[in-house]
């Protein structure tokens, strides 16, 4: 990636104006990664927020979990 050299910033911005930044501020945080998904667009428009999509997704490991004992028909009967 290409860094802006300082003659390349734009003009509304002045240096003094951003203030002194902290190295390594969100290092930990970056490391960390993230565990973002996107959504289909039919998907997002039935959860409005990540709360609707959570709870939804309990509920189904929920069911998976309940769902995975064994069966006659499993054990060969």
């Amino acid at each position: 990636m290409k860094t802006a050299k300082h003659e390349e910033m734009r003009k509304e911005y002045k240096r003094e104006d951003l203030g002194k930044g902290i190295r390594g501020k969100y290092l930990e945080e970056y490391k960390k990664g993230t565990n973002l998904v996107l959504l289909s667009p039919d998907v997002a428009a039935a959860f409005p927020d990540d709360a609707s999509v959570n709870e939804a997704l309990r509920s189904l490991l929920k069911i998976a979990r309940q769902s995975t004992g064994l069966t006659k028909r499993s054990i060969g009967s």
